[in-house]
Protein backbone atom coordinates (compact mmCIF):
# COMPACT_ATOMS: atom_id res chain seq x y z
CA UNK A 1 0.00 0.00 0.00
CA UNK A 2 2.51 2.30 0.87
CA UNK A 3 4.42 1.65 -2.30
CA UNK A 4 1.71 2.33 -4.38
CA UNK A 5 1.08 5.69 -2.48
CA UNK A 6 4.98 6.58 -3.17
CA UNK A 7 4.26 5.58 -6.88
CA UNK A 8 1.41 7.61 -7.07
CA UNK A 9 3.06 10.75 -5.50
CA UNK A 10 5.85 10.38 -8.55
CA UNK A 11 3.43 11.18 -10.81
CA UNK A 12 2.64 14.61 -11.11
CA UNK A 13 -1.12 14.65 -11.96
CA UNK A 14 -1.83 11.91 -9.32
CA UNK A 15 0.03 14.17 -6.80
CA UNK A 16 -2.22 16.80 -7.75
CA UNK A 17 -5.36 14.06 -7.15
CA UNK A 18 -3.87 13.46 -3.89
CA UNK A 19 -3.19 16.74 -2.80
CA UNK A 20 -7.10 17.38 -3.68
CA UNK A 21 -8.27 14.90 -2.26
CA UNK A 22 -6.35 15.50 1.10
CA UNK A 23 -7.66 19.23 1.24
CA UNK A 24 -11.05 18.17 1.30
CA UNK A 25 -10.24 15.93 4.36
CA UNK A 26 -8.50 19.18 5.85
CA UNK A 27 -11.56 21.01 5.08
CA UNK A 28 -14.35 18.22 6.74
CA UNK A 29 -12.25 18.18 9.74
CA UNK A 30 -12.25 21.72 10.21
CA UNK A 31 -16.09 21.87 9.85
CA UNK A 32 -16.50 18.88 12.28
CA UNK A 33 -15.07 21.33 15.08
CA UNK A 34 -17.14 24.13 14.41
CA UNK A 35 -19.91 24.30 16.95
CA UNK A 36 -23.91 25.49 15.97
CA UNK A 37 -24.50 28.91 17.84
CA UNK A 38 -27.25 28.45 20.86
CA UNK A 39 -25.90 25.01 21.93
CA UNK A 40 -23.96 23.74 24.97
CA UNK A 41 -21.19 21.33 23.56
CA UNK A 42 -19.90 20.36 26.60
CA UNK A 43 -23.28 19.16 28.07
CA UNK A 44 -24.26 17.18 25.04
CA UNK A 45 -20.54 15.61 25.10
CA UNK A 46 -21.00 14.63 28.73
CA UNK A 47 -24.48 13.23 27.98
CA UNK A 48 -23.75 11.28 24.91
CA UNK A 49 -20.75 9.13 26.62
CA UNK A 50 -22.87 8.58 29.44
CA UNK A 51 -25.95 7.30 26.95
CA UNK A 52 -24.23 6.57 23.40
CA UNK A 53 -25.60 3.04 23.26
CA UNK A 54 -28.20 3.98 20.81
CA UNK A 55 -29.03 5.16 17.30
CA UNK A 56 -27.25 8.87 18.23
CA UNK A 57 -24.31 7.16 19.88
CA UNK A 58 -23.53 5.17 16.32
CA UNK A 59 -24.16 8.49 14.54
CA UNK A 60 -21.36 9.79 16.43
CA UNK A 61 -18.94 6.82 15.37
CA UNK A 62 -19.23 7.56 11.73
CA UNK A 63 -19.02 11.10 12.19
CA UNK A 64 -15.54 11.14 13.81
CA UNK A 65 -17.27 12.46 17.14
CA UNK A 66 -18.96 15.52 15.17
CA UNK A 67 -22.30 14.57 16.05
CA UNK A 68 -21.44 14.61 19.89
CA UNK A 69 -20.14 17.65 19.42
CA UNK A 70 -22.90 19.48 17.89
CA UNK A 71 -20.78 20.81 14.90
CA UNK A 72 -22.09 22.01 11.44
CA UNK A 73 -21.21 18.39 10.02
CA UNK A 74 -22.80 16.42 12.63
CA UNK A 75 -25.27 14.86 10.15
CA UNK A 76 -21.87 14.03 8.29
CA UNK A 77 -22.71 11.28 4.86
CA UNK A 78 -25.69 9.82 6.62
CA UNK A 79 -28.17 11.87 4.78
CA UNK A 80 -26.66 11.15 1.69
CA UNK A 81 -26.01 7.25 2.32
CA UNK A 82 -30.32 6.72 3.35
CA UNK A 83 -30.81 8.69 0.24
CA UNK A 84 -28.94 6.58 -1.69
CA UNK A 85 -30.16 3.59 -0.60
CA UNK A 86 -33.71 4.94 -0.48
CA UNK A 87 -33.23 5.32 -4.24
CA UNK A 88 -31.73 1.99 -4.82
CA UNK A 89 -34.81 0.26 -3.19
CA UNK A 90 -37.17 2.74 -4.96
CA UNK A 91 -35.41 1.46 -8.14
CA UNK A 92 -36.33 -1.86 -7.95
CA UNK A 93 -39.97 -0.77 -6.92
CA UNK A 94 -40.67 1.86 -9.68
CA UNK A 95 -40.22 0.84 -13.13
CA UNK A 96 -39.12 4.38 -14.46
CA UNK A 97 -36.17 4.74 -12.10
CA UNK A 98 -35.29 1.19 -12.90
CA UNK A 99 -35.20 2.25 -16.92
CA UNK A 100 -33.28 5.21 -15.77
CA UNK A 101 -30.41 2.85 -14.29
CA UNK A 102 -30.36 1.39 -17.11
CA UNK A 103 -30.10 3.99 -19.80
CA UNK A 104 -26.04 4.71 -18.91
CA UNK A 105 -24.38 7.90 -18.01
CA UNK A 106 -27.31 9.65 -19.06
CA UNK A 107 -29.79 8.24 -16.66
CA UNK A 108 -26.92 8.01 -14.05
CA UNK A 109 -26.79 11.86 -13.99
CA UNK A 110 -30.70 11.76 -13.55
CA UNK A 111 -30.32 9.49 -10.64
CA UNK A 112 -27.39 11.40 -8.97
CA UNK A 113 -29.56 14.78 -9.25
CA UNK A 114 -32.65 13.15 -7.60
CA UNK A 115 -30.39 11.74 -4.71
CA UNK A 116 -29.15 15.65 -3.65
CA UNK A 117 -32.48 16.42 -3.77
CA UNK A 118 -33.15 13.74 -1.64
CA UNK A 119 -30.32 14.12 0.54
CA UNK A 120 -31.09 17.43 0.86
CA UNK A 121 -34.85 16.44 2.33
CA UNK A 122 -33.44 13.95 4.53
CA UNK A 123 -31.03 16.29 5.76
CA UNK A 124 -34.18 18.48 6.94
CA UNK A 125 -35.84 15.87 8.40
CA UNK A 126 -32.75 14.79 10.44
CA UNK A 127 -31.45 18.42 11.49
CA UNK A 128 -35.05 19.00 13.13
CA UNK A 129 -35.22 15.46 14.77
CA UNK A 130 -31.55 16.10 15.83
CA UNK A 131 -33.29 19.91 17.23
CA UNK A 132 -35.92 18.23 19.00
CA UNK A 133 -33.52 15.62 20.49
CA UNK A 134 -31.09 18.34 22.05
CA UNK A 135 -33.56 20.39 23.02
CA UNK A 136 -35.37 17.72 25.11
CA UNK A 137 -31.91 17.03 26.56
CA UNK A 138 -31.59 20.55 27.70
CA UNK A 139 -28.61 20.93 25.06
CA UNK A 140 -30.49 23.98 23.63
CA UNK A 141 -28.94 27.07 25.98
CA UNK A 142 -32.38 28.18 28.22
CA UNK A 143 -32.08 31.76 26.85
CA UNK A 144 -33.16 30.25 23.47
CA UNK A 145 -36.21 27.83 23.86
CA UNK A 146 -39.07 29.75 23.81
CA UNK A 147 -40.55 32.51 22.10
CA UNK A 148 -39.67 34.55 19.27
CA UNK A 149 -36.17 34.02 19.77
CA UNK A 150 -36.33 30.30 20.15
CA UNK A 151 -38.31 29.81 16.93
CA UNK A 152 -34.75 31.53 15.53
CA UNK A 153 -32.41 29.74 17.12
CA UNK A 154 -34.44 26.67 16.04
CA UNK A 155 -34.30 27.81 12.52
CA UNK A 156 -30.84 28.32 12.56
CA UNK A 157 -29.79 25.41 14.26
CA UNK A 158 -31.39 22.78 11.83
CA UNK A 159 -30.39 24.97 8.49
CA UNK A 160 -26.72 24.99 10.26
CA UNK A 161 -27.21 20.88 10.40
CA UNK A 162 -28.87 20.29 6.47
CA UNK A 163 -26.29 22.86 5.09
CA UNK A 164 -23.58 21.07 6.64
CA UNK A 165 -25.04 17.64 5.00
CA UNK A 166 -25.46 19.51 1.69
CA UNK A 167 -22.18 20.49 2.14
CA UNK A 168 -20.94 17.40 2.66
CA UNK A 169 -22.19 15.61 -0.35
CA UNK A 170 -20.72 18.49 -2.93
CA UNK A 171 -17.19 17.72 -1.30
CA UNK A 172 -17.60 14.04 -2.00
CA UNK A 173 -18.62 15.08 -5.73
CA UNK A 174 -15.81 17.27 -5.91
CA UNK A 175 -13.66 14.18 -5.04
CA UNK A 176 -15.33 11.93 -7.44
CA UNK A 177 -14.46 14.52 -10.33
CA UNK A 178 -11.01 15.71 -8.69
CA UNK A 179 -9.73 13.49 -6.91
CA UNK A 180 -8.86 9.85 -5.97
CA UNK A 181 -11.25 7.18 -4.89
CA UNK A 182 -15.50 7.36 -4.39
CA UNK A 183 -15.90 10.82 -2.28
CA UNK A 184 -18.37 9.76 0.35
CA UNK A 185 -16.14 7.07 1.28
CA UNK A 186 -13.49 8.70 1.76
CA UNK A 187 -15.14 11.43 3.88
CA UNK A 188 -16.55 8.65 5.90
CA UNK A 189 -13.29 7.15 6.35
CA UNK A 190 -11.70 10.24 7.75
CA UNK A 191 -14.56 10.52 10.06
CA UNK A 192 -13.72 7.30 11.72
CA UNK A 193 -9.87 7.43 11.32
CA UNK A 194 -9.94 10.60 13.40
CA UNK A 195 -11.19 8.97 16.20
CA UNK A 196 -7.70 6.73 16.28
CA UNK A 197 -6.52 8.43 19.36
CA UNK A 198 -9.31 7.40 21.24
CA UNK A 199 -8.23 3.65 20.66
CA UNK A 200 -4.88 4.43 22.12
CA UNK A 201 -6.55 6.34 24.94
CA UNK A 202 -8.28 2.87 25.79
CA UNK A 203 -5.35 1.31 25.85
CA UNK A 204 -3.56 3.53 28.09
CA UNK A 205 -6.70 2.74 30.04
CA UNK A 206 -6.88 -0.71 30.56
CA UNK A 207 -2.85 -0.90 30.93
CA UNK A 208 -2.95 1.30 33.87
CA UNK A 209 -5.56 -1.08 35.40
CA UNK A 210 -3.46 -4.04 35.19
CA UNK A 211 -0.42 -1.80 36.63
CA UNK A 212 -2.54 -0.85 39.60
CA UNK A 213 -3.32 -4.21 39.98
CA UNK A 214 -6.30 -6.00 37.78
CA UNK A 215 -3.40 -8.32 36.28
CA UNK A 216 -5.80 -10.25 33.79
CA UNK A 217 -5.33 -6.82 31.53
CA UNK A 218 -1.26 -7.67 31.17
CA UNK A 219 -2.60 -10.90 28.83
CA UNK A 220 -6.12 -9.27 27.36
CA UNK A 221 -4.88 -6.00 26.42
CA UNK A 222 -2.15 -7.94 24.10
CA UNK A 223 -4.41 -10.66 22.94
CA UNK A 224 -7.30 -7.98 22.04
CA UNK A 225 -4.56 -6.48 19.86
CA UNK A 226 -3.48 -9.76 18.32
CA UNK A 227 -7.05 -10.52 17.62
CA UNK A 228 -7.63 -6.96 16.22
CA UNK A 229 -4.65 -7.31 13.24
CA UNK A 230 -6.40 -10.87 12.05
CA UNK A 231 -9.96 -9.34 11.89
CA UNK A 232 -8.27 -6.81 9.92
CA UNK A 233 -6.24 -9.91 7.55
CA UNK A 234 -9.65 -11.69 7.12
CA UNK A 235 -11.43 -8.64 6.13
CA UNK A 236 -8.48 -7.83 3.28
CA UNK A 237 -9.08 -12.22 2.67
CA UNK A 238 -12.83 -11.94 2.64
CA UNK A 239 -12.76 -8.96 0.31
CA UNK A 240 -10.68 -10.02 -2.60
CA UNK A 241 -12.35 -13.20 -2.59
CA UNK A 242 -14.66 -14.37 -4.92
CA UNK A 243 -16.52 -17.43 -6.93
CA UNK A 244 -15.76 -17.46 -10.39
CA UNK A 245 -18.56 -19.04 -12.13
CA UNK A 246 -17.30 -20.46 -15.68
CA UNK A 247 -18.31 -18.73 -19.09
CA UNK A 248 -18.09 -20.13 -22.56
CA UNK A 249 -18.78 -18.42 -25.83
CA UNK A 250 -19.70 -20.11 -28.41
CA UNK A 251 -18.05 -19.23 -32.18
CA UNK A 252 -20.26 -17.45 -34.55
CA UNK A 253 -19.56 -15.99 -38.22
CA UNK A 254 -20.76 -12.35 -38.97
CA UNK A 255 -19.38 -11.46 -42.25
CA UNK A 256 -16.17 -12.58 -43.17
CA UNK A 257 -15.33 -12.67 -39.55
CA UNK A 258 -15.50 -15.10 -36.85
CA UNK A 259 -16.93 -13.89 -33.08
CA UNK A 260 -16.55 -15.74 -29.64
CA UNK A 261 -15.21 -18.91 -28.80
CA UNK A 262 -13.47 -17.07 -25.77
CA UNK A 263 -13.78 -19.17 -22.30
CA UNK A 264 -14.06 -16.35 -19.09
CA UNK A 265 -16.10 -16.44 -16.13
CA UNK A 266 -18.81 -14.38 -14.12
CA UNK A 267 -17.25 -12.82 -10.53
CA UNK A 268 -19.27 -13.19 -7.65
CA UNK A 269 -17.65 -11.43 -4.38
CA UNK A 270 -18.04 -13.50 -1.41
CA UNK A 271 -18.92 -10.02 0.48
CA UNK A 272 -20.55 -8.44 -2.35
CA UNK A 273 -23.53 -6.21 -0.48
CA UNK A 274 -19.77 -4.92 1.33
CA UNK A 275 -21.24 -2.96 4.95
CA UNK A 276 -24.35 -2.12 3.40
CA UNK A 277 -26.29 -4.71 5.66
CA UNK A 278 -24.58 -4.03 8.46
CA UNK A 279 -25.76 -0.24 8.60
CA UNK A 280 -29.54 -1.33 7.85
CA UNK A 281 -29.58 -3.47 11.02
CA UNK A 282 -27.31 -1.29 13.11
CA UNK A 283 -29.91 1.35 12.34
CA UNK A 284 -33.01 -0.81 12.92
CA UNK A 285 -31.24 -2.43 16.34
CA UNK A 286 -30.60 0.32 17.42
CA UNK A 287 -33.84 2.10 17.48
CA UNK A 288 -35.30 0.48 21.28
CA UNK A 289 -32.24 2.27 22.66
CA UNK A 290 -32.95 5.75 21.44
CA UNK A 291 -36.37 5.45 22.49
CA UNK A 292 -35.17 4.84 25.46
CA UNK A 293 -33.06 7.53 25.50
CA UNK A 294 -36.31 9.94 24.71
CA UNK A 295 -38.76 8.51 27.17
CA UNK A 296 -37.12 6.09 30.26
CA UNK A 297 -35.81 7.38 33.12
CA UNK A 298 -34.97 6.03 36.39
CA UNK A 299 -39.03 6.05 37.80
CA UNK A 300 -40.06 4.72 34.88
CA UNK A 301 -42.15 1.26 35.14
CA UNK A 302 -43.73 -1.07 33.01
CA UNK A 303 -43.25 -4.17 30.27
CA UNK A 304 -42.46 -2.04 27.74
CA UNK A 305 -39.34 -0.60 29.63
CA UNK A 306 -38.03 -4.18 30.16
CA UNK A 307 -38.00 -4.68 26.93
CA UNK A 308 -36.51 -1.69 25.62
CA UNK A 309 -33.76 -2.84 28.32
CA UNK A 310 -33.01 -6.06 26.49
CA UNK A 311 -31.75 -3.77 23.67
CA UNK A 312 -29.15 -2.56 25.58
CA UNK A 313 -25.81 -2.42 23.41
CA UNK A 314 -23.67 -4.76 25.37
CA UNK A 315 -26.27 -7.36 25.93
CA UNK A 316 -26.42 -10.71 24.30
CA UNK A 317 -30.43 -10.44 22.81
CA UNK A 318 -29.34 -7.26 21.15
CA UNK A 319 -26.04 -9.17 19.59
CA UNK A 320 -28.07 -11.73 18.55
CA UNK A 321 -31.32 -9.81 17.42
CA UNK A 322 -27.90 -7.58 15.59
CA UNK A 323 -26.99 -10.95 13.94
CA UNK A 324 -30.08 -12.34 12.89
CA UNK A 325 -31.00 -8.68 11.11
CA UNK A 326 -27.57 -8.68 9.05
CA UNK A 327 -27.85 -11.71 7.41
CA UNK A 328 -31.30 -10.85 6.58
CA UNK A 329 -30.54 -7.49 5.53
CA UNK A 330 -27.67 -9.24 3.18
CA UNK A 331 -30.16 -12.06 1.71
CA UNK A 332 -32.22 -8.81 0.70
CA UNK A 333 -29.60 -7.15 -0.72
CA UNK A 334 -28.04 -9.15 -3.09
CA UNK A 335 -31.98 -10.23 -4.46
CA UNK A 336 -31.86 -6.59 -5.13
CA UNK A 337 -28.41 -6.22 -6.64
CA UNK A 338 -28.32 -9.65 -8.40
CA UNK A 339 -31.07 -11.07 -11.03
CA UNK A 340 -30.11 -14.43 -11.64
CA UNK A 341 -32.99 -14.30 -14.49
CA UNK A 342 -31.51 -11.34 -16.32
CA UNK A 343 -27.91 -12.70 -16.14
CA UNK A 344 -29.05 -15.98 -17.63
CA UNK A 345 -30.91 -14.22 -20.65
CA UNK A 346 -27.91 -12.02 -21.00
CA UNK A 347 -26.00 -15.10 -21.66
CA UNK A 348 -28.36 -16.65 -23.75
CA UNK A 349 -28.55 -13.56 -25.98
CA UNK A 350 -24.54 -13.57 -26.21
CA UNK A 351 -24.26 -17.31 -27.10
CA UNK A 352 -23.04 -17.82 -24.14
CA UNK A 353 -23.23 -20.82 -21.33
CA UNK A 354 -22.24 -22.38 -18.30
CA UNK A 355 -20.22 -25.12 -19.12
CA UNK A 356 -22.71 -28.44 -18.26
CA UNK A 357 -25.71 -26.50 -17.75
CA UNK A 358 -28.77 -25.32 -20.17
CA UNK A 359 -29.48 -22.40 -21.31
CA UNK A 360 -32.78 -20.83 -19.46
CA UNK A 361 -33.77 -21.45 -16.20
CA UNK A 362 -31.50 -24.61 -16.05
CA UNK A 363 -28.81 -21.56 -16.19
CA UNK A 364 -30.62 -18.94 -13.67
CA UNK A 365 -31.17 -21.94 -10.85
CA UNK A 366 -27.54 -22.68 -11.11
CA UNK A 367 -26.39 -19.32 -10.66
CA UNK A 368 -29.27 -18.23 -7.88
CA UNK A 369 -27.97 -21.54 -6.15
CA UNK A 370 -24.29 -20.00 -6.15
CA UNK A 371 -25.21 -16.82 -4.93
CA UNK A 372 -27.29 -18.32 -1.96
CA UNK A 373 -24.53 -20.26 -0.76
CA UNK A 374 -22.33 -17.57 -1.69
CA UNK A 375 -24.19 -14.82 0.56
CA UNK A 376 -24.29 -17.34 3.56
CA UNK A 377 -20.65 -17.18 3.65
CA UNK A 378 -20.14 -13.82 3.76
CA UNK A 379 -23.54 -12.98 5.93
CA UNK A 380 -22.45 -14.69 8.73
CA UNK A 381 -18.77 -13.36 8.41
CA UNK A 382 -20.10 -9.68 8.28
CA UNK A 383 -22.13 -11.08 10.95
CA UNK A 384 -19.13 -12.04 13.23
CA UNK A 385 -17.35 -9.68 12.73
CA UNK A 386 -19.95 -6.60 13.37
CA UNK A 387 -20.92 -8.65 16.83
CA UNK A 388 -17.30 -9.70 17.75
CA UNK A 389 -16.90 -6.56 19.69
CA UNK A 390 -20.11 -7.27 21.69
CA UNK A 391 -19.09 -10.09 22.78
CA UNK A 392 -15.29 -9.18 23.85
CA UNK A 393 -16.95 -6.88 26.02
CA UNK A 394 -19.28 -8.96 27.75
CA UNK A 395 -16.38 -11.63 28.21
CA UNK A 396 -13.41 -9.53 28.48
CA UNK A 397 -14.88 -6.58 29.83
CA UNK A 398 -13.26 -4.77 27.50
CA UNK A 399 -14.31 -2.11 25.10
CA UNK A 400 -12.34 0.33 22.46
CA UNK A 401 -13.91 3.11 20.48
CA UNK A 402 -13.59 1.06 16.47
CA UNK A 403 -16.10 -1.49 16.21
CA UNK A 404 -16.43 -4.51 13.72
CA UNK A 405 -18.64 -2.10 11.60
CA UNK A 406 -15.95 0.68 11.49
CA UNK A 407 -13.30 -1.88 10.96
CA UNK A 408 -15.09 -3.23 8.10
CA UNK A 409 -15.44 0.35 6.54
CA UNK A 410 -12.01 1.58 7.06
CA UNK A 411 -10.12 -1.54 5.77
CA UNK A 412 -12.69 -1.68 2.17
CA UNK A 413 -12.67 1.97 1.71
CA UNK A 414 -8.59 1.60 2.01
CA UNK A 415 -8.48 -1.16 -0.12
CA UNK A 416 -10.85 0.35 -2.51
CA UNK A 417 -8.80 3.54 -2.75
CA UNK A 418 -5.95 1.41 -3.56
CA UNK A 419 -7.32 -0.09 -6.41
CA UNK A 420 -8.33 3.35 -7.91
CA UNK A 421 -4.77 4.44 -7.64
CA UNK A 422 -3.60 0.89 -9.39
CA UNK A 423 -6.01 1.73 -12.14
CA UNK A 424 -5.09 5.25 -12.45
CA UNK A 425 -1.42 4.55 -12.45
CA UNK A 426 -2.09 1.72 -14.93
CA UNK A 427 -3.96 3.68 -17.40
CA UNK A 428 -0.85 5.75 -17.43
CA UNK A 429 1.07 2.88 -18.77
CA UNK A 430 3.76 3.49 -16.44
CA UNK A 431 5.43 -0.37 -16.97
CA UNK A 432 6.80 -1.07 -13.26
CA UNK A 433 5.09 0.57 -10.71
CA UNK A 434 3.29 -2.27 -9.34
CA UNK A 435 5.93 -4.57 -9.55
Amino acid sequence: MFQTIRNAWALPDLRKKLLYTLMIIVIFRIGSAITVPFLDAKLLSNAMSSNGNNLFGYIDILTGGAFSKATIFAMSVSPYINASIIIQLLAVAIPALGRLEREGETGRKVIAQITRYVTVGLGLLQGFFYYIFLRNQGIVLSDYRNGAVGVWAAFVIIAAFSAGAALIMWLGEQINEKGIGNGISIILFAGIVSRGPAIFLSIQKYWSLAVGGSTQYFYLVPAVLVLFLVVIAAIVLMNEAERRIPVQYAKRVVGRKMYGGQNTFIPIKVTMSGVMPIIFASSIVAIPGTISSFFVTSTSKGWWVTVLQWFNATGWIYALVYFLLIIAFNYFYVNIQYNPYEMANNLKKNNGGIPGIRPGKPTSDYIKHILYRITLIGALFLAVIAVLPIFLSLGAGMSFALGGTTVLIVVGVALDTMRSLESQMMMRHYKGFLE
